[in-house]
């Protein structure tokens, strides 16, 4: 398959994730709002930060170097062998659930049974759920390395919507359960994700006469559990050697993504009720991040890891896809800036009327508008990093990611200090600094690694961060009027002032996004033709 055909695949699989992300996170948009006026503070600070940071590390920790290194493969791989490595993770997710179950039960501090009945209940079910979704790994890889769009659009979207429908049911029914109403509709929405890639698979196996069956690597379901033979290794032991250096690697970041979180559970130093509030306002200043920036990061990680051979100077790869994967690059980079300028922007003058009007008084008055408005700013360097990393990591070699990953336990190290020392000056708004800290230094990192990947080639595609005099102009001046709009008009005026409000900011983006079209025209006719590639793709599906 050529680069242009990948990027054309990797394309639909962005768009399409872009809808799964609009789904996913309106509901859970809808379901915190509704949650918001059921449940306590304290509940959902239990849930948000302790109970999911169980689940996530559990499930990023067995599965996450699997996933980059298998994905990482070429076309002649053993699947066999691959499929033997993935199933590793149910065990290594096993081990990891239940020492950090321990760690949650017994080491950390136990809430008040009365403001947060079931915790010990909740603990095991979380950590159950995260063995349950890792029972689908082999079926999810296989998927991603045929990028079968649909069936991951199907089945997450199906999964996270009946997951909120069981959530809002048994919260308006029977709020007095609380942890176990979570805790359930995690297990199910695990349950009914690794069914959906069951089902799908079972179905389009046993149909001989599927064009998509013809091409898989597999002809049966019992080819992709466990094999031993005597004649191959049990595994590839150069994936398997990936996937240690990845492993070292993901451990790191990790604890750079979920820093705050690990700070707040074993440090104290926010009450659950506060953590509740500081999760609120970190999701909804992460929504439009998450909708955009992550199905892009993943996708194009995919787009690179075919095009480029891992660990092989420019100058050695293929001409036409050094030429092709620049181009994304550079398009991908100008991409991530613009939006993530609009965002930080826009952000800092309507953060207080987003507050309040999602979660009251409770959100919009003490630190909430500060915490929204500096996350902003972090969700602009979470742009550029997304997009740098996900090139960095597919073109590094093992011995390179190696390195990084000295680079990242320095990282790790100073993120908690300083996640600390800032929470303890400034309160929940020093997570947000801290992670603006360590994200810029990650930026930095993989900027010169592509610098220095590209030195020696005619292609720049760092330029793509750099924007035109008129466009900065553009957003300058749309900081400036919304900055005196928000002082003059919200929140204290009334609806009509608000409503004056809105109408200022859609002017002001208007404006923006036109000088964009006008001064960006390669950007412009990059997303055009992706979009036409990811459209014809799917009429011919």
């Amino acid at each position: 398959m050529g680069s242009r055909e990948v990027l054309g695949q990797a394309a639909r699989l962005a768009s399409s994730g872009l809808l799964l992300q609009v789904l996913f996170r309106l509901i859970t948009f809808v379901l915190n709002a509704f949650i918001l006026r059921f449940l306590s503070k304290e509940i959902v600070g239990i849930v948000n930060v302790r109970l999911t940071l169980l689940y996530s590390t559990t499930v990023f920790l067995a599965r996450e170097a699997f996933r980059r290194a298998c994905l990482s493969g070429g076309a002649q791989r053993d699947w066999n062998q691959t499929f033997n490595l993935l199933w590793l993770t149910v065990p290594l997710g096993m081990f990891w659930s239940l020492l950090l179950g321990w760690v949650w039960l017994q080491l950390l501090e136990v809430p008040d049974p009365n403001a947060v009945p079931h915790y010990g209940s909740g603990v095991v079910l979380f950590g159950l759920s995260a063995v349950v979704e890792l029972l689908g790994e082999p079926f999810w890889v296989l998927a991603q390395a045929q990028m079968f769009v649909k069936l991951k659009v199907i089945a997450e979207s199906l999964s996270v919507i009946l997951k909120s429908v069981l959530t809002a049911f048994l919260v308006l029914w029977s709020p007095h359960w609380g942890l176990y109403i979570f805790s359930l509709a995690q297990l199910f929405y695990t349950a009914v994700l690794v069914l959906c890639y069951v089902i799908y698979f079972t179905k389009l196996l046993g149909s001989s006469e599927s064009t998509k069956q013809q091409t898989l690597p597999v002809s049966r379901m019992t080819d992709m559990l466990p094999s031993i033979t005597r004649s191959r290794a049990f595994v590839n032991w150069k994936e398997a050697k990936l996937t240690w250096s990845f492993f070292k690697q993901s451990f790191l970041k990790q604890i750079l993504t979920e820093g705050e979180r690990y700070v707040m559970t074993f440090l104290n130093v926010l009450n659950f009720g506060d953590q509740g509030v500081y999760d609120i306002v970190n999701n909804l200043g992460s929504l439009v991040a998450r909708l955009i920036f992550q199905p892009i990061e993943e996708s194009f990680y995919i787009f690179f890891a075919k095009v480029l051979e891992r660990g092989k100077d420019a100058t050695l790869q293929k001409q036409e896809d050094m030429a092709v994967a620049a181009t994304v690059l550079e398009s991908l980079l100008k991409l991530a800036l613009l939006a993530g300028l609009t965002i930080t922007i826009f952000g800092f003058a309507y953060s207080q009327l987003a507050l309040d009007i999602y979660g009251g008084v409770m959100l919009s008055s003490g630190s909430g508008p500060v915490l929204l408005r500096s996350y902003c700013l972090y969700v602009l360097l979470l742009a550029i990093n997304g997009v740098t990393e996900c090139f960095t990591f597919a073109a590094m070699s093992k011995e390179e990611v190696d390195r990084y990953n000295f680079t990242m336990l320095a990282l790790s190290s100073s993120f908690l200090v300083l996640s600390y020392l800032l929470t303890q000056w400034c309160g929940s708004v020093g997570f947000i600094l801290a992670n603006c800290f360590n994200m810029g230094i990650r930026i930095t990192q993989s900027l010169c690694f592509i610098h220095c990947y590209y030195r020696k080639s005619p292609h720049r595609p760092l330029v793509g961060l750099c924007l035109s005099p008129a466009l900065l102009g553009a957003f300058a001046l749309s900081g400036g009027i919304t900055g005196i709009s928000e002082v003059l008009l919200c929140c204290e005026q009334g609806w009509p002032a608000r409503l004056a409000h809105v109408a200022v900011g859609a002017l002001c983006l208007g404006m923006t996004v036109g000088t964009a079209f006008l001064t960006e025209t390669r950007l412009i006719h990059f997303v055009r033709t992706q979009l036409g590639v990811s459209r014809l793709a799917d009429k011919t599906l």
